[in-house]
């Protein structure tokens, strides 16, 4: 087998071929290794790596299997941590300036988890400064960019790791959403993105423990790998009060789900989100192919009263509870997005607070009345095509100028304040023949149903022209570039051996 054909298997098979002893960990480590150096100057996805302690890993994974030793769900396996979560021993820079020569003393409880499942750890993937927005760019790393062409963005905040994954440079990858940063680069770099229902994985970091609008979650080049890695994610832990018992080994594998006995509704825009033109008409295209799928699928009007208020003043309060000190002793040192929600919430009023847990609790449970005719609600992910990474965001849409550096991304925060969960499903290309990705958004709680259905509709989408994922010209990917890292202002101190307590990550 070659090395491309190595790298290029799904995780899931990566994992049975290490049971089986016909790849190695070691074989497979390496050839994520040179893939990466390969490939990776092209999109600027994987930042901070530990290459040494990655081997050691694997040959301790590899004599396990040769032990026949119990090998727990990710063992052996090569695997990407978002720069937002705490890694021991391993720089860990949220994409700021502030920290761009930390180094922790100890993994987070999600980070701990898919350690202890056999992940071996290569190295962080790119995002925005504090995962503020959905443009995977910092002062501290440079820009990644889209698989399918380097120039555009490829989303955020999970940016790198979706790039990460769609190019084959590592098979698990982890993520974090709180307005769409699973779901949004998911979409733009064709792979499959989940935002779980709050509390199926602990968060011992977020700052107001008892506010579900930040999750943790997995991402994959297909929901059977995505499914993989939640179950190594799942957990009651005693930090974060949201959290609850639940046994993880049962979403390992997608659960079984007939297609043909589904109600279906479906929307452009949500009724009021930012969609393009040809979005919509790109959306309209997908529906038509799919129709055949399912029992009913329904066009439907959805009620969300006001909800890009009810998000800024949501989002805003995190970012005041998170930030504080560092926007008064440091605001130079942070970029305009973090400003920006910073002093949307020193604006604010404890009426205004009140009355956004008021809206959002009304947003829930009105999406919750379509459940009483329909199993799925299908709409598109993003309503915009892939843009230029040199474009911080998309401030307009049909010469209206657009709310504020988010508001583009409606179409993923109002399914955020309801709750549910929600996969990002590639759903072949758009209009400008950039990857579409389709949102799936199942019952509350319904994660492993939401899962189920997700990959029953991967599996029908490969014969149905036009919906299959699509794939990425790793090919010309080989030649290097320095671009994507022209805006570096802070660049990383990689021999940094500076060792803290718990830092204010960002979702």
């Amino acid at each position: 087998m070659s090395k491309q054909e190595l790298v290029s298997l799904s995780a899931v098979e990566m994992r049975r071929r290490i049971g089986t002893k016909e790849i190695s960990p070691v074989e497979l480590l390496e050839a994520c290794l040179e893939h990466i150096e390969e490939v990776n100057p092209a999109i600027n996805a994987v930042t901070a790596m530990c290459v040494a302690r990655a081997r050691k890993e694997a040959k301790a994974a590899e004599t396990a299997v040769r032990r026949g030793e119990e090998l727990p769900l990710l063992h052996g396996l090569p695997t990407g941590i978002k720069d937002l979560e705490e890694t021991k021993d391993l720089l860990t820079t949220y994409g700021s300036p502030l920290y761009r020569d930390y180094v922790p003393n100890y993994d987070n409880v999600m980070v701990s988890r898919v350690r202890a499942a056999g992940a071996v750890v290569v190295g962080k993937t790119n995002v925005p400064e504090f995962g503020a927005g959905s443009n995977s760019r910092n002062p501290v790393w440079g820009a990644t960019g889209n698989p399918f062409n380097t120039t555009l963005n490829a989303g955020g905040s999970s940016g790198g790791s979706a790039a990460a994954l769609a190019t084959d440079l590592l098979p698990v990858c982890t993520g974090s959403d709180t307005g769409g940063s699973l779901r949004n680069p998911a979409a733009y770099c064709g792979i499959v993105g989940f935002r779980p229902s709050p509390g199926m994985v602990a968060v011992e970091r977020r700052s107001m423990g008892w506010t579900p609008i930040s999750v943790l979650g997995p991402m994959g080049r297909s929901v059977a790998d995505t499914c993989l890695l939640y179950a190594t994610q799942i957990g009651q832990h005693d930090q974060d009060p949201l959290s609850f018992p639940i046994d993880g080994a049962a979403f390992a594998e997608p659960w079984p789900v007939d297609l043909g006995s589904l109600r279906v509704a479906w929307t452009e825009d949500f009724s009021g989100a930012p969609v393009e033109k040809g979005i919509r008409s790109t959306m309209r295209e997908k529906i038509k192919a799919m129709k055949p799928l399912f029992r009913s699928l329904d066009k439907v009007e959805i009620e969300y009263g006001d909800a890009d208020r009810c998000f800024d003043v949501i989002r805003a309060v995190s970012f005041l509870a998170r930030y504080h000190d560092a926007y008064t002793n440091n605001r130079k040192m942070l970029g305009p997005n973090i400003v920006a929600n910073y002093e949307i919430g020193a604006k604010l009023s404890l009426a205004d607070f009140a009355w956004a847990h008021g809206e959002q609790t009304r947003i829930f449970r009105k999406f919750q009345d379509l459940y009483r005719d329909y199993d799925l609600v299908l709409g598109p992910t993003v309503g915009f095509s892939p843009f230029p990474w040199k474009q911080l965001y998309i401030d307009q849409m049909d010469g209206k100028k657009l709310r504020n550096y988010y508001h583009w991304m409606a179409s993923v925060y109002f399914v955020s304040l309801a709750t549910n969960p929600a996969v990002s499903l590639p759903c072949g290309l758009d209009h400008k023949k950039m990857p579409f990705g389709l949102q799936v958004i199942g019952r509350f709680r319904g994660d492993g149903e939401v899962l189920g259905a997700a990959h029953a509709m991967e599996q029908a989408f490969k014969s149905i022209p036009g919906l299959a994922r699509p794939m990425p010209n790793i090919a010309k990917l080989r030649k290097p570039t320095q671009a994507l890292k022209s805006i570096v202002t802070h660049p990383p101190k990689l021999n940094a051996k500076v060792s803290r307590g718990p830092a204010p990550g960002a979702l």
